[in-house]
């Protein structure tokens, strides 16, 4: 029996690794897909203390390599369904296709996916022009033209910051209103480089001879007039989706996001049963604070 499950192989999930690893705890981490994350599609991370610059891969490398030279394990599976009360043998249970891992904690740190427009080339030009997250990636576009897709805060919040750094910005979006603070709204408004697209939506994206975005095409949903906008950089905010379908009927407490119920302790409802990372309600989410999350519920076993 291990003395904890954890979900996810991101960066949330190898910190919880690391810590109960250096600690003589018993742990396995099991990934259905390849470790770490989203973040292992940037281009370059220059926002992580002591760290310049470096690779989304290579940071993500690094922290699979700190895991496994601690004795940590990392497994590849898809995870079914878990079962976080105690069994009358005293003991929880992680379900997959084939295996039940038996435990004494879960830690769930299945992390979230970006929400994307869902245009033909878009996965190709993740990282050469098209990004979801204007923190991570906005300085990378200091001084040229960028878009941003979305209504909500965080296309305000990015649009704002990306005016502070780029030659000029669209914010692209599909209703006349947005559904964001009417005084972020008003704070753009009077900020000479943004312009609003209003009623609009991408239809296409263009690149060059070296697969880099250097234009998006979006389509006036009124009068079906489109428009080429040259940018080189598009921020898609539109939301994204927790990786949480696989806690249907665990009893674990959702938000109406499906993002998992959990405070600064990362705790959930049930006891020895934490969130951890982008799954969890949280106002931040970044790298050091996913960091943060995996440090503080491994310490708490």
């Amino acid at each position: 029996m291990y003395d904890a499950v954890i979900i996810g192989a991101g960066t949330a999930g190898m910190t919880a690794a690391i810590y109960l690893a250096r600690r003589g705890k018993s742990a396995v981490v099991l990934e259905n897909n390849s470790y770490g994350g989203q973040i292992v599609n940037s281009r370059e991370i220059e926002n992580y203390p002591g760290l310049k610059s470096v690779s989304g891969f290579d940071f993500s490398t690094k922290l699979y390599e700190q895991v496994t030279e601690l004795g940590g394990s990392i497994e590849f599976a898809n995870v079914t369904g878990i079962k976080p009360e105690l069994s009358f043998d005293g003991y929880k249970s992680v379900l997959t296709a084939d295996k039940e891992y038996k435990c004494k904690n879960i830690i769930i740190a299945s992390g979230a996916s970006n929400r994307k427009l869902g245009l033909k080339n878009e996965d190709n030009l993740i990282g050469r022009g098209v990004s979801y997250c204007a923190t991570c990636d906005g300085s990378f576009f200091r001084g040229m033209a960028v878009a941003v897709v979305g209504g909500g805060n965080t296309a305000l919040d990015d649009a704002k910051f990306l005016s502070e750094i780029c030659s000029e910005v669209f914010v692209i979006h599909r209703r006349d209103t947005f559904r964001g603070d009417a005084g972020t709204v008003r704070e753009l408004n009077d900020i000479e480089n943004v312009k609003f697209v209003m009623n609009s939506v991408p239809v296409k994206l263009t690149a060059d001879e070296n697969s880099k975005l250097i234009g998006v095409l979006v389509e006036d949903k009124n009068s079906g007039v489109i428009t080429e906008l040259s940018v080189n950089g598009l921020f898609v905010a539109v939301g994204q989706i927790p990786n949480t379908a696989f806690l249907k009927d665990s009893g674990i407490e959702l938000d109406k996001y499906g993002y998992i119920k959990a405070g600064e302790d990362c705790r959930t409802n049930i006891k020895g049963v934490f969130a951890i990372g982008d799954c969890r309600t949280k106002a931040l989410r970044q790298l050091t604070t996913a960091a943060a999350d995996g440090s503080v519920a491994a310490s708490s076993l």
